[in-house]
C-alpha cells in the first residue's frame, strides 16, 4: 500500500489563533503536494505548557475549540487526514491530556492519543505531570490499508509502547514532538552537562537533540516500522522534523528552526534491511534467544574454563 505523509513544523506558541493559521497554512500547502495525511508536533495548536507557555491557567478553550473545528472542516473539504497535536479539556481539576486528534478525510475525529509517559516527578509537580494528565490506551487506525499508530514525545523512552504497537501490526508510527524554544542558558548548560570533548561525537549540544533522533533509530529498525517525526521550529529547536525507514535509516529531514512540509511516500510492499525478522515474534513472546537451545554440561557450567 502507498501512503503520502506531510511531517510539518513551524515554531508553536502560546497564541492558539497564529498556531492555527500555520497549521491550515500547512495542511494547504500538503493538500497542494498530493499528500493523504498531515502530521504536527506536539501540542501545535495549543502550545506546550513550560515552554511555550508557563501554565494554562486562564486558558482560552472557547478559542481552542473554535479553531479545533475550524481545521477539522478545513481536513473535511480537502478532503485529507490530519494528526493535529493539542490539549484535551477535562472536568473538574483534572490536568488536560497532552493529546493527538487522529482527524480522517471525512472531517471526523476517529480516535485521539493522549500521551501516556508525561516526564515529571513521582509527586507529579514537575515536567508534564504539572500540567497534563497521562492517558491510558493505544491508538490504532488504518489509512488507505496503512495501519498507523500514535506516540508523542517523552513515550519515546520507553520501547515497550512501539513492541506493543508491533505486535497490532502497526506499520507507520505518527511520533508527535516539541523539543524547541529552548532559552539560550538551556543550551549552554546543556552543552556543559554533554561535555563539550564528546560534543562532535554525539552531533548535538542537547541531550534531546540526541536521545530522540537515536531512539527513532533503534524503534524504526528494532520494529520494523515507517514513523514520521515532526517537532516545533520555535527557536532554538533541537533538530529539524525528519522521517525514519523501517531499516532505521532517515529519508528526509526539515532544517531547524524554520517552518516546513516535508513530503515522503511510502510503500509497504517495498522491502529494506530487516536483521531480526526472524526472532523478532520469539523474543516478544519471551523467547530471549535465536536458533535452538543445547544441552551441554560445558554449556551450563558458567564458572570454569
Amino acid at each position: 500500500m502507498k501512503l503520502t505523509i506531510a511531517t510539518c513544523q513551524f515554531p508553536t506558541s502560546a497564541d492558539v489563533i497564529s498556531n492555527a493559521r500555520c497549521v491550515s497554512e500547512q495542511i494547504r500547502s500538503a493538500k497542494d503536494q498530493q499528500a493523504d495525511v498531515v502530521h504536527f508536533p506536539e501540542c501545535a495548536l495549543s502550545g506546550y505548557a513550560g515552554s511555550d507557555l508557563e501554565s494554562y491557567e486562564d486558558f482560552d478553550w472557547t478559542q481552542l475549540e473554535v479553531n479545533t473545528r475550524q481545521i477539522i472542516e478545513l481536513a473535511r473539504e480537502l478532503k485529507i487526514w490530519v494528526i493535529l497535536g493539542s490539549i484535551h479539556r477535562l472536568t473538574g481539576n483534572h490536568r488536560p491530556h497532552n493529546s493527538l486528534y487522529v482527524i480522517n478525510n471525512g472531517g471526523e475525529i476517529i480516535d485521539r492519543y493522549d500521551k501516556r509517559f508525561c516526564a515529571g516527578d513521582a509527586e507529579e509537580k514537575t515536567g508534564d505531570l504539572a500540567h497534563y494528565s497521562p492517558g491510558n490506551h493505544f491508538c490504532v487506525f488504518e489509512i488507505n490499508g496503512v495501519k498507523c499508530g500514535t506516540l508523542i514525545c517523552h513515550d519515546y523512552r520507553y520501547p515497550e509502547l512501539y513492541r506493543e504497537y508491533q505486535k497490532l501490526g502497526v506499520q507507520l508510527m505518527f511520533h508527535s514532538y516539541h523539543a524547541g524554544n529552548m532559552t539560550n542558558q538551556f543550551l549552554v548548560e546543556s552543552e556543559k552537562y554533554i561535555g563539550k570533548d564528546v560534543l562532535t561525537l554525539n552531533g548535538n549540544s542537547t541531550i534531546a537533540g540526541i536521545t530522540q533522533i537515536a531512539a527513532m533509530h533503534a524503534s524504526s529498525s528494532n520494529n520494523y516500522m515507517y514513523i514520521s517525526c515532526p517537532n516545533t521550529s520555535a527557536s532554538e529547536s533541537c533538530w529539524g522534523s525528519f522521517f525514519v525507514r523501517p531499516d532505521g535509516i532517515i529519508s528526509g529531514q526539515l532544517k531547524v528552526n524554520e517552518p516546513g512540509v516535508l513530503i515522503s511516500t511510502i510503500d509497504t510492499e517495498e522491502v529494506f534491511y530487516d536483521s531480526t525478522v526472524a526472532w523478532r515474534d520469539n523474543a516478544m513472546n519471551g523467547i530471549l534467544h535465536s536458533g535452538t537451545p543445547i544441552e551441554d554440561k560445558r554449556s551450563s557450567d558458567h564458572i570454569n574454563l
